[in-house]
């Protein structure tokens, strides 16, 4: 469509040049160099001057500049249609149809014989969808010139277009939007200027669900017609529905720059920069670590717009992840599985869902997740890393888990680390049992415990068995414990060097 434009344009301005060398003949031979009445009271010669200045700067792709110097030339001499056709040209290049139809338009006044203006004006006549006034511009043409091949083109268009508009509301009217659309596609490739007919193509897509094709027809009508308050307002509606609060705020605010005391415009402003307010405020509270703050902004994006599923489904995955920031797994597990069965495949909630398991020290649960989210995206380094990681943590969960044998969750601090090794410690010390099982089963309880106690208070080693590594597994190779068989001693000496009298002193 494009390449076409161009092809039409360039025609365009070859018969301009042709039509300007003769006119010039013609205007020079009976013009005179006294003042000519105008605006600017501008001489011949200024005025050609500026005409030959245009005519240069155009041909240069200058198209700014040139018109500028047509501008001057028509306040210089109002009678002079060639000085209209011409600027008109710069219009049509500058893609400014709708400014260059009142130039051709007096063209054709002051010279009703000027065929190459009734053309063009017919052409843009017809790509605005105005059938009946392009078919008069190329009726006129082909009676004073039967043998114009462009012109009897152009009217067949004409018709096809008018035939064409009749079916498509025929099959609107009936409910058949698959075949209006359809339709319409040709409508708009023969009058891509048309409104209207982009109009009717976006309620259809709309009826059928499909609001990104409806946003790209109504935006460029917001230009194609005047004052289009009511395409404003869709777009920003379309865009809200679709979770696109800014782009929203966007097409709102045009609207009321058309016309600041709309209604309906100003009640979905208001509307929309509410919640456009409370969404900026809780990533913002996020990006702080705030969670339990971003936590209250999202429940209150939930109540301020209940009515839209995007908004709702966005404020629970956001939820979802404060609360795993906040190391509520159980609380976190609710509100992602809940997440996830609005929308399946977020690897977000997917994600996050899983370190919410990992929290509950449920890793089973966790690889599911990770492995659900990697079906879902398999270029993700985050969800492979996750998914490695949770591999790891269900293995050592099968030996070795430190927050089990301390019996504490995995988002515990220190001083709840200790204490529960105090306890267990002075519950499973050798020295309570005098059998020689159980005393037995004693030492290999406490040192477990007293194991899990120096990994869980050394932040360093507390890191790497978070990530799935032993820091006292001398098969890691990780050398943070030493000791027999894989138990590291968390003392200053070995138990067994006291002959079995177990007279243990605690490092707190």
């Amino acid at each position: 469509m494009e390449s076409g434009r161009r092809k039409g344009l360039n025609g365009f301005l070859s018969s301009l040049s042709l039509l300007c060398v003769i006119l010039d003949i013609q205007l020079n031979g009976s013009r005179t160099q006294s003042v000519v009445s105008g605006v600017l009271g501008a001489t011949h010669v200024e005025i050609e001057q500026h005409l030959e200045m245009g005519r240069k700067l155009l041909a240069a792709g200058q198209l700014a500049e040139a018109l500028s110097h047509y501008h001057y030339a028509v306040e210089g001499d109002s009678k002079n249609y060639l000085t209209y056709y011409k600027r008109a040209a710069v219009f049509l290049a500058m893609g400014k149809s709708k400014s260059a139809l009142p130039d051709l338009t007096r063209a054709i006044q002051l010279k009703p014989d000027f065929l190459a203006a009734r053309l063009q004006r017919g052409n843009i006549l017809l790509k605005q969808g105005n059938t009946q006034d392009a078919r008069e511009d190329f009726e006129t043409v082909l009676q004073r010139s039967p043998d114009q091949e462009e012109a009897r083109d152009q009217l067949m268009r004409a018709n096809e277009l008018e035939e064409l508009g009749e079916e498509a509301h025929a099959a609107h009217h009936r409910g058949d939007y698959s075949t209006t659309i359809t339709v319409l596609d040709r409508v708009v490739e023969l009058s891509p200027w048309d409104p209207e007919s982009r109009e009717l193509r976006a309620e259809c897509y709309i009826r059928l669900g499909d609001p990104r094709k409806a946003i790209q027809d109504l935006t460029p009508t917001t230009q194609l017609r005047n004052d289009n308050r009511a395409a404003f307002l869709k777009l920003s509606t379309l865009h809200y529905n679709l979770g696109e609060h800014q782009e929203s705020l966007g097409h709102v605010r045009e609207c009321l720059k058309l016309d600041q005391d709309d209604k309906d415009c100003f009640s979905h402003y208001k509307q929309v920069k509410k919640l456009s307010k409370q969404l900026d405020s809780a990533e913002e509270h996020i990006e702080e670590a705030r969670y339990q703050e971003a936590i209250d902004k999202y429940e209150s994006v939930m109540r301020t717009e209940p009515n839209v599923p995007y908004y709702t489904n966005k404020a629970n995955e956001r939820i979802c992840f404060c609360l795993v920031k906040n190391k509520m797994a159980a609380k976190a597990i609710d509100i992602c599985s809940e997440a996830h069965q609005r929308d399946p495949r977020n690897i977000n909630i997917l994600r996050d869902r899983a370190e919410a398991f990992i929290l509950n020290q449920d890793y089973e649960k966790a690889v599911e997740d990770y492995q659900e989210a990697r079906e879902f995206d398999k270029e993700s380094n985050e969800i492979r890393e996750g998914l490695e990681r949770a591999q790891k943590l269900l293995k050592l969960s099968r030996k070795r888990d430190y927050y089990k044998i301390l019996g504490v969750n995995r988002s515990a601090n220190k001083q709840e680390i200790i204490k529960a090794y105090r306890k267990l410690a002075q519950q499973w010390h050798p020295d309570n049992f005098r059998e020689e099982a159980e005393k037995k089963e004693a030492e290999k309880r406490f040192i477990d415990i007293a194991s899990a106690k120096e990994v869980l208070t050394d932040p360093e080693m507390r890191q790497k068995f978070d990530s799935g590594e032993d820091p006292l597994d001398p098969e890691s190779q990780q050398g943070g414990g030493g000791g027999q068989g894989g138990q590291g001693w968390p003392f200053h000496f070995n138990p067994y060097e006291s002959g079995g009298n177990y007279h243990f002193k605690f490092n707190h």
